[in-house]
Parts: structure tokens; C-alpha cells; sequence
């Protein structure tokens, strides 16, 4: 890695596949010192990692490194969707925001994201600072020690976010987009009725046709 250019941003996200909860993104800088810091923690891609890990691994990350995350919960990622009927475009509006806030608080060169679309999903978004820095847009991205680190972040926001929401309802809302999904959803509709999905899943999901039915 050592031609690579120091310090870069990390950017993942989390959330994205699962019916209920936020989606989340999440951006770590490091320098190029600390990826076998990185690794010996055993930071790595957030999918292979057990919840309990993420959010002890996140806690170290938030201590040691400029971090940023940016939440959209259920309610205002229904009324952006509704807007922009692209998720594409929400991400790349996501990544290029998390991007910004970190050279606000420290200068890089360079960012590193994990590739979901068209580059310019998030270059249409950058700003003044985003704009001059190289942004590397890389399919399996999380094998840079920078993005794992993100993805760590994002999950462990996530996971948090939606143990609130089920604390807060009294139910139990799974991950991903299952038919265990669909039934946590039906549960949820039969006692606080259909309205109020709105402010716990990602209605243009399947699952929100299926529960429905």
C-alpha cells in the first residue's frame, strides 16, 4: 500500500438491505501506519464479523480516529426515497456528505470507497473540499483496511439504531429482508397499525407489498 496516497477516508454503509432500520454512512481517515494497528484488532469487512466484535471494534475506532456517520432514519429515508427514487443517488449524497465532514475537521488527499454504482453518484454530490481530493471507487472495497474500518462504524451505528427502535416499540425488528422479516412487520402493522411502518422500515422494499398483502 505504500504507493498509495496518506492519510485517505474510508467510506461504507450499512443498512441498505434491511427492510426496518436506518441506513447508515460511515467514514474512518487513517494514516498509513495504522492499517496493521487496524489489523491486529482485527478490524476486516463488518459481514464477517459477529454484532458483539463490531461494537467493541467500533467503540476503539470512534477513540483512536477521525470518524463521521451520517444516520437516515426510517421516517426521513422514506421522504428522500420518495424524492430521488434512486438509492444509488441517496448513497452517493450520503458517502460525498461523510467525505466533507471529515476534511472539515482534517485534511487527506485521497478517499476510498466500496463501488455500488456510478462513479459520479458520489462526485455529483462532493463539495469545494470533496472536489480536490482523488476519490477511488473500488468493487470489494472492504479489503482496504480504510473501508473495513467504515464498515465497522456504519454496523455498529446500525446495530444500535435498531436495537432503539425495538426497545422502543417492544418488538424484536430482524435484519435483512427475510419472510421472518415479513412477519416481524405484520406484528408490527396488527399493533400500531399501517401508518406507522413509516417510521420504522424502508417502504419501497418487497417486504412492505408483502406485508401488506
Amino acid at each position: 500500500m505504500s504507493d498509495e496516497l496518506w492519510p485517505i477516508i474510508g467510506v461504507d454503509e450499512s443498512g441498505k438491505g434491511d427492510f426496518f432500520g436506518p441506513l447508515v454512512i460511515a467514514g474512518v481517515l487513517i494514516e498509513e501506519w495504522d492499517v496493521l494497528a487496524l489489523e491486529d484488532i482485527g478490524v476486516r469487512d463488518s459481514k464477517k464479523i459477529t454484532d458483539k466484535k463490531i461494537l467493541s471494534l467500533a467503540a476503539v475506532i470512534r477513540e483512536k480516529y477521525v470518524c463521521n456517520t451520517v444516520v437516515i432514519m426510517p421516517e426521513k429515508y422514506n421522504q428522500l426515497y420518495l424524492k430521488i427514487r434512486n438509492l444509488n443517488k441517496l448513497l452517493g449524497w450520503g458517502h460525498a456528505k461523510v467525505i466533507e465532514n471529515i476534511l472539515t475537521e482534517k485534511p487527506a488527499p485521497a478517499a476510498i470507497s466500496d463501488k455500488f454504482g456510478k462513479d459520479h453518484f458520489i462526485t455529483d454530490n462532493l463539495q469545494e473540499k470533496g472536489k480536490q481530493i482523488d476519490l477511488i471507487q473500488k468493487v470489494r472495497g472492504e479489503a482496504h483496511p480504510a473501508v473495513a474500518a467504515a464498515s465497522v462504524l456504519a454496523r455498529a451505528e446500525f446495530i444500535n439504531r435498531m436495537d432503539g427502535l425495538s426497545r422502543q416499540y417492544g418488538i424484536s425488528f430482524h435484519k435483512g429482508a427475510s419472510a421472518a422479516v415479513d412477519a416481524v412487520g405484520r406484528d408490527f402493522v396488527r399493533i400500531n397499525g399501517e401508518g406507522m411502518l413509516n417510521k420504522v422500515a424502508k417502504l419501497h422494499f418487497k417486504n412492505y407489498q408483502k406485508i401488506m398483502a
